[in-house]
């Protein structure tokens, strides 16, 4: 097992304190009010303790793609949360990613610009 660092420990905490406080925000005030705070000043591989919290809390997936996108773009590499849906029908489901992964069978419906 790989010993974790501070900086990664530190990326874990605001990955932590972030999604408590997407939810929070998502709850109360709808995607227009959810609000992530910039992540402290850390080296890029201080990436495996954010992943590692996205991965380990119960989250939504739009949560999850609020805090990535806050992450990445505190790196200069901004990318959009799309937000789709599955055909109308039984087993329909929403989902939410960044732009540049693959999700095939929704249909986007909403963009959230970083």
């Amino acid at each position: 097992m790989r010993r974790v660092d501070l900086p990664t420990l530190r990326a874990a905490v605001w990955a932590w304190r972030s999604l408590r406080r997407a939810e929070r925000d998502l709850a109360r005030n709808g995607l227009e009010g959810a609000h992530v705070a910039p992540p402290p000043a850390l080296p890029a591989s201080a990436r495996r303790g954010v992943l590692a919290i996205l991965r380990r809390r119960p989250s939504t997936c739009l949560e999850r793609a609020l805090v990535l996108q806050r992450w990445l773009a505190a790196r200069d590499d901004r990318r959009t949360v799309v937000i789709g849906v599955t055909a109308p029908g039984p087993g329909f489901r929403a989902h939410a990613w960044l732009e540049g992964e693959h999700a095939p069978e929704f249909h986007e419906v909403a963009r959230v610009p970083p």
